[in-house]
């Protein structure tokens, strides 16, 4: 603890964005470049270095955030490297996309801001990567067994990684012609770039992870095949299977599936085409979901050129701070967030008919009214209730050329094969059926991340990748040394 007053001395202060009318002109990260280490070392001295930090607890990897927040205070970066990467493979995605419940779970946060964790976390990264701090890091001998990894999103590379290094011969399989999952083709770039990505696989190639691109398993290369072939197999192909919105007009042309547009935009940033297939440009578009997906949604809609764009939310909108009966601290709390893509919003007043940011809170979609050529022209909605019960007199349409469902996903994708051909057990809502050691009732065969525990974050998903590595290691060896933060049946801070 640097500064014992720092808590009370220095104000909260994030990593200054880009100007609305700049950003929104490219693909480029909102935040201002290099703005962000000049005052880190300050925003860690806030840290008070409490005797039980609740924190690592809201965290689910565990990070070690007093310790590196000490060590950012006194610009010690090697040492803040090497703690911060002791527990999270890739701290330069969860700096960027992880929504920080570690924040939500800091003490200071009780009565005054919390310390800006997440950007402490992103500047550690960041500089690891410039000072050279983030070598590759092979092992020192082979173990002789053999993993198959099936996907590549956070879940699959971080358990890759794990079981790289403990010296196993490790193969990622992925069915999209990239490795990344939807960090590369469905996360904008405006909120992580390319790059970090592209350094990461880098490394893991360096350090003998090997990469099987375009292969769907199940399709491409049988499932049963696949397990014959290797001593163990990690299922971590993420929940794809979008959720569906049942109203009359869904058949339009122009109702379209959220993950089906943002990976188009994303492949324009690929260099694989000049153009969308399915572009917002000029026109009216509304979204259909209140999560990060509707809002990654909003941001490439306003960047492509739409006439405007409104994002649907059926939940009522939440107040500025936390409720503390409803949602005592530590945990995280469901108050008024701005994204960046809302500010631009915001900024931009790209939705005249709704709230300033671009939002329509308590409202539920009834019909889409289509043109003579069957496409989508129009959005009925109607206002809800806390018990998502219509409030008579409220409905009213807003113009639709482009309606994009942001619902989220119940499971993996089954029409590939891989669950079938395998004969895997599956949970009632849709996930692969797992036991308290990741593995599934298939020997040798391990699932893990949104693929098994469902829609969650990228903190999560890392998590579990670390955990799924540590079973399989021992699965493998009889015994393992791989850390492993969560169970399957762990769950955030909740009341």
């Amino acid at each position: 603890m640097a500064d014992p007053k720092g808590f009370m001395t220095t104000p909260r202060q994030e990593w200054p964005r880009r100007p609305v009318g700049e950003r929104v002109r490219d693909w480029d990260e909102v935040y201002v470049p290099g703005a962000l280490l000049p005052i880190v070392s300050a925003q860690a001295d806030r840290c008070m270095d409490c005797g039980v930090p609740f924190c690592h607890e809201a965290c689910p990897l565990g990070n070690l955030i007093p310790e590196w927040n000490d060590l950012v205070s006194r610009d010690d970066w090697r040492a803040a490297a090497d703690r911060l990467h002791a527990t999270n493979n890739f701290p330069e995605f969860t700096g960027r996309l992880c929504p920080a419940p570690c924040e939500a779970g800091c003490v200071l946060a009780i009565n005054q801001p919390a310390v800006t964790i997440k950007n402490v976390e992103v500047a550690i990264a960041d500089r690891a990567w410039e000072l050279g701090l983030a070598p590759p890091r092979p092992p020192d001998r082979l173990s002789g067994r053999t993993v198959a990894v099936i996907g590549s999103g956070p879940t699959g590379l971080a358990a890759a990684q794990q079981l790289t290094r403990a010296g196993h011969t490790v193969a990622v399989y992925e069915k999209d012609d990239r490795p990344g999952g939807l960090m590369r083709y469905g996360i904008p770039e405006f909120k992580m770039e390319r790059r970090h990505l592209e350094r990461r696989l880098d490394q893991m190639r360096a350090e003998g992870t090997r990469f099987r691109m375009s292969t769907a398993v199940g399709r491409d290369v049988g499932a049963a095949e696949l397990r014959s072939r290797y001593d163990a197999v990690v299922i971590a192909a993420g929940a794809t299977a979008w959720r569906e919105l049942d109203v009359p007009g869904r058949e339009l042309d122009g109702v379209r599936q959220a993950m089906e547009y943002l990976p188009l935009a994303n492949r324009v940033r690929e260099g694989d085409m000049a153009e969308s297939p399915i572009s917002a440009a000029g026109r009216h578009v509304v979204i259909v979901g209140g999560g990060d997906t509707g809002a990654d949604c909003l941001g490439t809609a306003v960047r492509q050129g739409a006439a405007s764009v409104t994002q649907l939310d059926i939940y009522a909108q939440p107040g500025a701070d936390r409720d503390h009966d409803a949602e005592p601290w530590p945990t995280y709390p469901k108050i008024y967030r701005l994204s960046a893509a809302h500010e631009e919003a915001e900024a931009l007043g790209t939705a005249p008919s709704a709230h300033a940011d671009a939002r329509l809170f308590a409202a539920s979609t009834l019909r889409f009214t289509g043109d003579a050529d069957g496409r989508v022209r129009e959005l009925s909605l109607v206002e809800v209730d806390a018990g998502r019960r219509k409030v008579a007199g409220s409905t009213r349409t807003l113009p639709a050329d482009l309606v994009l469902l942001a619902l989220g996903f119940s499971g993996p994708d089954r029409t590939d094969g891989l669950v079938d051909q395998l004969g895997l057990t599956m949970e009632p809502r849709g996930t692969i059926a797992r036991d308290a050691g990741f593995a599934t009732n298939v020997p040798g065969v391990f699932a893990a991340g949104d693929a098994a525990r469902g829609q969650s974050l990228t903190v999560w998903a890392i998590a579990e990748g670390r955990s799924v590595a540590a079973a399989v290691d021992r699965y493998l060896t009889g015994s393992s040394r791989l850390p492993a933060p969560i169970g399957p049946g762990d769950r955030p801070m909740v009341v």
